[in-house]
């Protein structure tokens, strides 16, 4: 039985309903104006219809053609160079046979770009990593567009992927909608190891040869990664706000429980169509109490930082305007229940086999931290996802879940958490506003005060680094990483050297506009600084030398200069042409022109959900 609502979560959600009610109610309207209880399809013209079902099979034409059986869509991130993504590629034809076991047609309607974060960290294609995901949810609304359809599963897993199939499919809130995982990879080398070898590259203490050799041992097979980065903090997104079955997010590929569970949700999908026993439109499903669960699973997991440009976007695509200062209110009362990866020793994995998903959404259900009165594909109630799934003979079946943690170290109750808060902070101050992920901090590394060393690019705090410039008391000031100036690429190649310095005793922080990834971890960082540099905003008027202090705490992020002085300093200029040729970054000169800011989810959809 759910607690009552915890206070602060009620007027978080409350303020978010408010706030969110102007751009809620056009957003739910045009939804409204595209239902319809009979498929839309039987308004094409002759020609129009016949080329949507022209390369069907005979049985699926005909249906198609004469009968008013849903026809659910497939949007696929599959690529065989992304491992999570690998075990993709045969999924559309078990989605296609389960479908038309429960009376349906299922088509492929269009497969979206999905690129790499880690095959990208510290090269020119990362430039392009965060545009990607508006790519992704243009691309979903092309493949959704031709009014054939009655359903869509979605298939995908990493970093933008899952955020810009999600806003996309938003664009088409009228219909049911289920996100399907591949799940990640089988545990590799333990994440203590990399790190070690990471941190010994950097510092020329092995080789090049050495290192390949830790990290293929890690990421060693199909799957997602299994550090909690972003790709993972999708997957428990996506089942905190009821856009998976439960349990679904972390079972391994290529095992009978995942195609059960992929089969499933494809037939689930025809269930709850408007031609089904359950109509849930993906608009009644993603409402304000289900962002608000999202963020309090982000907080209690210790999830990526990337979320919050994520969820501002994906919420923003509903029509609701979620804020930096929604993260702060929930995190000062959200406790935090998991130490995976970097914020801990184990592996999603081990997560799961702790108790996973059920046991957290259980916890936070007890404890009144989570709405419970939600709709989900699954069901009306988010209690639905204590249960997990598993096999009665060769029957999929949802079982109650683990009413105790199987691993202390890794997973807690909400009754005995590993801190009292979320881990994520919101800082403010006369550099700006800013994100800091605290949860793998070090208590003495929360307040740093510390001169300030100023660079206009990652690769020039790395020939800094490697030159000894740095092994001293250091606020690494990381500038023009913002959307606009170079589309704001993760600086996760960061990591190794600035744990070097901390862990040889200095004072070390990264003040950046840009982003860290998911994986960031013990080095104090606040990062998406707002507004960035290249817009003029104070960073751009940092010199080396300066005094920067950074005060978790207090939640402080100050330039400790005369505001006098301050205000006559010149501003830095950015050179716009220096990111904007080469691997692609041609083609995107518009969507840095078009961006909006960090805190309001660096998309240039802003513009148009602002003004609808």
């Amino acid at each position: 039985m759910s607690a009552a609502l915890n206070s602060v979560l009620a007027d978080v959600t409350a303020r978010l309903i408010e706030r969110s009610r102007p751009t809620r109610e056009a957003y739910l309207a045009r939804v409204a104006d595209a239902a319809s209880d009979r498929p839309q399809r039987a308004d094409l013209g002759c020609a129009n219809i016949a080329h949507g079902f022209a390369a069907c099979a005979a049985d699926d034409k005909n249906d198609l053609r004469n009968s008013p059986k849903p026809n659910i869509a497939i949007v696929s991130a599959y690529n065989d160079m992304l491992s999570a993504h690998q075990p993709l590629e045969h999924f559309p034809d078990v989605i296609r046979d389960a479908v038309r076991a429960v009376g349906g047609v299922a088509q492929f309607a269009g497969g979206v770009p999905a690129m790499c974060d880690g095959v990208t960290q510290g090269r020119a294609g990362m430039e392009l990593s965060l545009f990607s995901r508006d790519v992704i949810a243009m691309s979903t609304a092309i493949g959704l567009s031709h009014d054939m359809f009655d359903g869509a599963v979605a298939l995908g897993v990493c970093d933008k992927i899952v955020p810009g199939l999600v806003m996309g499919a938003l664009a088409f809130g009228h219909l049911p909608v289920i996100l399907i995982p591949a799940g990640p990879m089988t545990s590799g080398i333990p994440n203590k190891e990399k790190a070690r070898v990471r941190q010994q590259f950097a510092e020329g203490k092995v080789t090049r040869e050495a290192l390949l050799e830790v990290e293929a041992a890690s990421y060693h097979g199909p799957g997602t990664c299994t550090f909690y980065g972003t790709a993972n903090s999708n997957q428990m997104l996506m089942e905190i706000m009821g856009l998976h079955l439960p349990g679904a997010s972390f079972v391994n590929p290529g095992t009978p429980l995942r195609e059960a569970l992929t089969r499933a949700a494809a037939q689930r999908v025809v269930a709850i169509s408007a031609l089904g026993r359950e109509p849930t439109p993906m608009a009644a499903v993603v409402d304000e109490r289900a962002v608000v669960n999202g963020v309090v699973g982000l907080l209690a997991t210790g999830g990526s930082t990337n979320h919050t440009l994520h969820l501002v976007a994906m919420a923003a695509a509903a029509g609701i305007k979620l804020t930096w200062g929604d993260f702060a209110d929930l995190s000062a009362v959200v406790p935090l229940l998991a130490r995976v990866y970097p914020n801990g020793q184990a592996d999603v994995n081990h997560f799961h086999a702790a108790g996973g998903m059920a046991f957290l959404i259980a916890t936070l259900l007890d404890a009144g931290l989570l709405h419970e009165d939600v709709r989900t594909v699954a069901g009306p109630g988010l209690s639905r996802y204590r249960r997990e799934p598993s096999f009665s003979g060769d029957e999929l079946v949802w079982r109650d879940g683990p009413t105790r943690s199987l691993d202390l170290d890794v997973l807690r109750p909400a009754s005995d958490p590993f801190a009292p808060d979320g881990g994520l902070r919101m800082l403010h101050g006369n550099l700006g506003r800013a994100v800091i992920k605290i949860s793998a901090v070090k208590t003495q590394h929360l307040v740093i005060e510390a001169p300030a060393k100023v660079f206009s690019s990652q690769e020039e705090l790395t020939a800094a680094f490697k030159a000894g410039e740095l092994h001293r008391d250091v606020v690494a000031v990381v500038r023009f990483q913002g959307p606009k100036a170079n589309g704001m690429p993760e600086l996760h190649k960061l990591t190794p050297p600035l744990g070097v310095l901390l862990d040889l005793g200095y004072k070390v922080a990264l003040v950046t506009d840009g982003r860290m990834s998911g994986a960031s971890g013990k080095v104090p960082a606040a990062i998406h600084v707002t507004p960035e540099s290249a817009e003029g905003g104070p960073l751009a008027r940092v010199q080396d030398g300066d005094l920067v202090r950074l005060d978790v705490d207090a939640g402080t992020l100050e330039l400790l200069v005369d505001a006098e002085a301050l205000a006559v300093r010149p501003l830095a200029t950015y050179d716009a042409h220096r990111n904007g040729k080469g691997t692609g970054r041609e083609l995107f000169g518009m969507m840095r022109r078009a961006v909006s800011g960090a805190e309001e989810g660096a998309t240039v959809f802003a513009v148009d959900y602002a003004s609808v």
